[in-house]
């Protein structure tokens, strides 16, 4: 069935909170999670943030609506309890409670009028609504589609580049990810030119307590077993327990199958993971803004 999005929520809350008890939230979406029936993996899954489970965010939206609307009220920190305007609404029996719903309550107009108002103030007058998510997942799938598209464009150009070019790309990513020391002992290190791509060997940190060995080619194709068995030969060769190999087209299921089984540690970057590493350490990349998302600190509010 999938989790339901925020306003098929917004029912079953209310009527959880039907014994004027106060609630917690996190006992809220248990309870709504059972009444779902959500899987233990529907109850896991994430928002692309990673910080919060995608049905507490939806339940934690539905309660901001109904509270909105004067339905519900809070009583503490993350806790809430139903209003007589809520007892009422549940007294008429509704089928279905959702924002056209609310927006009876001159309250939860006044909330939406000034939400669209800063939707369309960040995302452009020609911005659409969507009713059926979060502004939170709003906010973070945009992001990702954002991210997606700048990384496709970061492959494209690092396709094109020529292979000088390539390598000085991956030397200065990995000194930002914290390996080869500095630039310029890295790039002593690593700088042996190669038929479209690099090999040689870096430090795996500032002191130089072990090494790593790099392969990185700029195919077309897709890298398969044969490839990655000649890397790991090189690697014994240099009698090297680990391994980068980096290419920006992507690699088989023959070839990851074949160094999840093999001694020597050998990591595979494909042009995809290498062009989000790029994003994450501020290679060929410049920011544009930042934003900050805050919440109200109730322990603030305490003695108020």
């Amino acid at each position: 069935m999938g989790i339901p999005d925020f306003q098929s929520f917004m029912l079953p809350l209310l009527k959880f909170s039907a014994d004027q008890q106060e609630h917690s939230l996190r006992d809220a979406i248990e309870a709504l999670a059972q009444t779902f029936k959500l899987s233990d993996e529907e109850r896991k899954e994430l928002l692309p943030s990673g910080q919060q489970t995608v049905v507490d965010n939806r339940v934690s939206w539905s309660r901001t609506h109904l509270k909105k609307a004067g339905l519900l009220e809070s009583t503490r920190r993350s806790f809430f309890k139903i209003t007589q305007r809520g007892l009422d609404v549940l007294g008429r029996n509704p089928q279905k409670i959702d924002v056209k719903f609310l927006e009876q309550f001159p309250e939860y107009i006044e909330f939406r009028a000034a939400s669209r108002r800063d939707k369309e103030t960040a995302l452009g007058a020609e911005a659409e609504v969507n009713n059926h998510q979060t502004p939170e997942e709003l906010l973070e799938y945009g992001y990702q589609r954002i991210r997606q598209d700048l990384a496709q464009e970061l492959l494209n150009r690092v396709k094109n580049s020529s292979p000088s070019f390539f390598e000085r790309l991956v030397v200065e990513l990995l000194v930002k990810m914290g390996y080869g020391g500095s630039r310029k002992d890295a790039g002593e290190a690593v700088g042996r030119s190669g038929d479209g791509g690099i090999d040689g060997i870096i430090k795996e940190d500032r002191l130089g307590l072990d090494i790593i060995y790099i392969q990185a080619k700029k195919w077309e194709g897709v890298v398969g077993r044969p490839e990655i068995q000649k890397f790991a030969g090189a690697l014994q060769g240099q009698r090297a327990k680990k391994g980068i190999f980096i290419t920006t087209s992507g690699f088989s299921n023959e070839a990851r199958e074949y160094v999840a089984i093999i001694d020597s540690k050998i990591v595979l970057i494909d042009g995809q993971q290498l062009a989000q590493l790029m994003i994450d350490h501020d290679v060929g990349v410049s920011k544009v803004s930042s934003y900050e998302i805050k919440k109200l600190d109730f322990d603030y509010f305490v003695d108020a």
